[in-house]
């Protein structure tokens, strides 16, 4: 009987040996050399060579040939897979496609939760602000000390504006310092707003509101003052991409609240899975907007102290990141 799979088996490569050969010539030029190694008819080839080895395989499983045999075809598809159908783009151009394509996508398909996560932030400012302007004493309870870093009720209007302008540091500590904290803070903000949506999106909504309430006593403070376009200039030149990133975090998680909470027709878990590969892909595309926001907040901000230049800046990124999300990746699936 064993003799008899031997020669079942030997029959069976001779038979079919030159397409194994020929696959197995074509995968180590494409592993050596990547696909421009091959010419267009080897290109062409490679495929039909790939299925034609697949289904001997399923034969020789079929009529239980030999081990060596089921084994060298078992690997020769293996290799043969990972050429046909694996991506064949390097890192960057596969994370240019992302930017471009996939990440505004992600966007408008969230765009409901995202709406409501900017209104919970702006709603945070507008209360932080009234609350702050009605009697400045309610910024204390409204911004933390290492986070207002000597920029308080307390401090002169003069040192507010020269903070503001560079011009000496602020009480209590470094402009770098606090511009450290504010981007620390927010960026922290944005990822706990996403994976807190996994609690029902309750303690997202909370850090929304939370935030807009520091951003808007700092808005109150500076207006009491008689600096609020000086804030702006300040804030905004960063502040549109940071605080984009912020809101995108957020409404990707009361997007997963909304799966765990309303999951329709699905389970909680399938609607939940859903939600956060959709939500992943949004949260993902926040992490360049944060870098960017960190550079001209720690770079361009400190060097740019006229007021129209801050403003017009603060003008072209809220142009780009609109034209971005809103033209690009229309034909992205």
């Amino acid at each position: 009987m064993a003799g008899h799979v031997k020669l079942g088996s030997f029959e069976f490569r001779r038979e079919r040996e030159a397409g194994f050969r020929e696959l197995e010539a074509l995968i180590r030029r494409v592993e050596t050399g990547g696909l421009r190694s091959l010419r267009p008819g080897d290109v062409l080839r490679l495929p039909v060579l790939y299925r034609a080895t697949v289904s001997s395989l399923s034969v020789a499983r079929a009529i239980s040939l030999d081990r060596n045999l089921l084994d060298y075809l078992e690997s020769l598809c293996a290799r043969a897979y990972v050429q046909v159908y694996a991506p064949k783009r390097r890192l960057a151009a596969a994370a240019a496609e992302f930017l471009r394509d996939g990440f505004p996508f992600a966007v408008r398909s969230l765009r409901r939760p995202i709406a409501l996560a900017a209104m919970l932030l702006l709603l945070g400012v507008v209360a932080g602000f009234a609350l702050t302007v009605a009697d400045p004493e309610n910024f204390y309870s409204l911004v933390s000390e290492d986070l207002a870093a000597g920029r308080d009720p307390a401090a002169s209007t003069e040192s507010l504006r020269a903070a503001l302008y560079c011009e000496r540091a602020p009480p209590g500590g470094s402009l770098a310092f606090f511009t450290a904290g504010l981007f620390t803070h927010n960026a922290r903000v944005g990822f706990l707003a996403f994976f807190l949506g996994f609690f029902a999106g309750v303690p997202a909504f909370a850090l929304l509101f939370v935030n807009g309430l520091t951003l808007g006593a700092f808005a109150g403070l500076h207006h009491s003052r008689g600096l609020t376009v000086d804030l702006l200039g300040w804030l905004l030149p960063h502040g549109i991409t940071e605080l984009t990133a912020v809101v995108l975090c957020g409404g990707a998680g009361l997007a997963l609240g909304s799966a765990l909470v309303f999951p329709g027709r699905r389970t909680r878990l399938s609607s939940l899975a859903a939600a956060g590969r959709e939500g992943a892909r949004v949260v993902l595309g926040t992490v360049p907007l944060f870098f960017v926001a960190g550079l001209v907040e720690g770079v361009l901000r400190q060097t740019v102290m006229v007021l129209p230049a801050r403003l017009a800046i603060a003008a072209s990124t809220a142009v780009f990141l609109l034209a971005w999300f809103l033209l690009l990746g229309r034909r992205s699936k």
